[in-house]
């Protein structure tokens, strides 16, 4: 797998952060390329969760390469071909809005924007609180989109929070090995 290439992006979903790096350490003991990329408050944001320091040194460590952390850096990412396929994982509900409107104002939604100039694969791990709510149609504009993915998700919490969805990050490797085939893994809704 060493030659395949993944643009592998977080946004704002701090509490899926161990979840998601776990991923990416999956990814790199599969031999996988990882290109890590983060949103602006992802990359700079302290939390609960843990300091932004130390997460961004976490995820350097384990890609070996420097975040890409800024509009001008994520652009040359399609023209350059410099993934085969683009992970947003976590997918927050308004990089999902972002994503099915075509805006372009993050390293994240950019880096998926150039990406997609190569007709290539997109997959998203959807973690937000109004997935059921307010987010509804942009992920099902997503799950109806050519070259998008979604890694199979359910309700984290459907009694204290009835509209949030989150995926299950345990499915991100087999939900992109099918990805790029251009093969969505069932069943999407857990």
């Amino acid at each position: 797998m060493s030659s395949i290439r993944v643009g592998y992006a977080l946004c704002g979903s701090f509490c899926t952060f161990e979840k998601s790096i776990a991923q990416m350490e999956k990814l790199i003991s599969m031999n996988y390329e990882l290109i890590p990329i983060m949103s602006y408050n992802a990359f700079s944001t302290d939390t609960r969760f843990g300091r932004a320091e130390d997460i961004r040194r976490r995820i350097e460590n384990i890609c070996g390469r420097p975040i890409i952390s800024t509009i001008k850096d994520a652009e040359p990412i399609g023209p350059k071909r410099l993934t085969d396929i683009m992970v947003v994982s976590p997918c927050t509900g308004n990089t999902a809005a972002k994503l099915a409107s075509a805006v372009t104002d993050t390293p994240v939604t950019m880096a998926v924007k150039s990406h997609l100039r190569q007709s290539k694969p997109v997959l998203l791990s959807i973690a937000t609180n109004d997935a059921l709510g307010a987010s509804a149609q942009n992920i099902g504009r997503l799950l109806n989109t050519r070259h998008f993915y979604f890694v199979p998700f359910s309700q984290d919490d459907p009694v204290r929070k009835p509209n949030s969805l989150v995926a299950d990050f345990e499915r991100l490797v087999p939900a992109m090995e099918l990805a790029l085939q251009e093969t969505q893994l069932q069943p999407v809704i857990l």
